[in-house]
Order: C-alpha cells, then structure tokens, then sequence
C-alpha cells in the first residue's frame, strides 16, 4: 500500500469576492452554501486519489475580507500550492490576482510555486465582465498556469482545479527529489572534498593512538 502525501493547498482572492468561502464545503463535504458568515479562515481535509495516488489535502480557505489581508503572509509561507480566485463578473477582481502572486513568489522565493487561475461564477454568464480571451492572456502571461472557470453553486470544475493544483504539488515534489539525487550522486562522484580530507585524516589519527618511542 502507497504512503498516503499530505499537502497544503491555499484558497486565495481579491476582498471582495464573496465565493471563495464556497470553494472548501464544495469540494470536501459536496455542500452548497447560500450564504456565510466572514471569518478568518476556514480550514478543510479531504483524502483524494490523484493518478493512483493517495493524497490528502489540508485546505486553508480564507474568507476573502480586506480586513484580514494581513494573515495572507502566513497563508503563504505554509502553502505548497495555491488556488487564485476571481469571478468572472468583476475585472477589478482579476487585476487583483497579480498582486497576490508577486507577494507568493516573493515569499516563497520561487517563481514556479504550483497555483491555478480560477474564474468563479461561470453559471453568471449573462453578468460576464471579464472575457476568456483576457483570463488566457493572463495565464499565458503567468508561465501558461492553468486556468479553470467554475461554479461553485453547480459544482462545475470544482473538483479539477484541486485535482489539477494538486499534481503540481506532486510533480514539484518529484523534481526536488530527483535533483537532491543527482547532486548526491555527483558528491560522490568527486570524492570527498577539502573539509571531508580534514575530518578523515582527524579519525585516522586517533584510530592510531599516540606514538611511543623506545
């Protein structure tokens, strides 16, 4: 039986955008939420199966009010990966998502921090303010990071989007093992080095003992 992999996965979007607290209940618990009342955060855990893969998502989903901005920089430092979230009726809400990743990137200190576009209330479409062609551009202009249009209330791609942020995690994880690998195999290869010469020839010396002349 494969070990179960847990990873932490970041709900985020502009204050306004009352949706994202409907993203976790929809995903976890299938519950649709009318209305809710804004917290802090909200915290959620799934075990899922991704490509033969036991994992388990520890969820963070931040209410998306302005008067918390100031938690984001926690939020950041113990996510692995992150859903950022606009609804495709408000542009401003959009413009606001490259703020957001300038700040991840920066806290990471990683330009490639596994993340996914996602444009809510797509079952809004008569509202439309922010075209698809302007939301691809976006993406295109992030590195081609994935982009999904959602609705929460009809549970359409809810589920992709954590599927698919969630094999970034995974691929991440593979990359950073596989290069620790490498550079082990290449230590090797060189043979010990300066300080390594150093401590071996300490150890050899007292294996010796002390010199006694007769």
């Amino acid at each position: 039986m494969q070990p179960r992999r847990e990873y932490h996965i970041v709900v985020l979007g502009a204050g306004r955008i009352e949706p994202l607290i409907w993203y976790s209940p929809q995903f976890v618990q299938n519950v649709w939420i009318e209305s809710y009342d804004p917290t802090i955060e909200d915290s959620y855990r799934k075990q899922i199966e991704v490509d033969g893969k036991q994992c388990i998502l520890e969820i963070l989903d931040t209410a998306g009010t302005e008067q918390f901005t100031a938690m984001r920089e926690l939020y950041m430092k113990q996510g692995q990966g992150f859903l950022l979230v606009f609804s495709i009726t408000s542009t401003s809400s959009l413009n606001e998502l490259s703020e957001l990743r300038e700040q991840i990137i920066r806290i990471k200190d990683d330009d490639q921090v596994p993340l996914v576009i996602v444009g809510n209330k797509s079952d809004l479409e008569e509202d439309r303010a922010v075209s698809r062609a302007k939301a691809f551009a976006l993406s295109q202009n992030w590195g081609n990071a994935p982009y999904y249009e959602t609705s929460a209330r009809r549970r359409a791609n809810v589920n992709e989007v954590f599927i698919d942020l969630c094999r970034q995690i995974i691929r991440k994880d593979l990359q950073a093992t596989q290069s620790r690998q490498n550079d082990n195999t290449m230590r090797k290869r060189e043979g010990p080095n300066r300080h390594d010469r150093k401590r071996e020839r300490k150890r050899d010396s007292k294996r010796k003992g002390p010199c006694i002349i007769l």
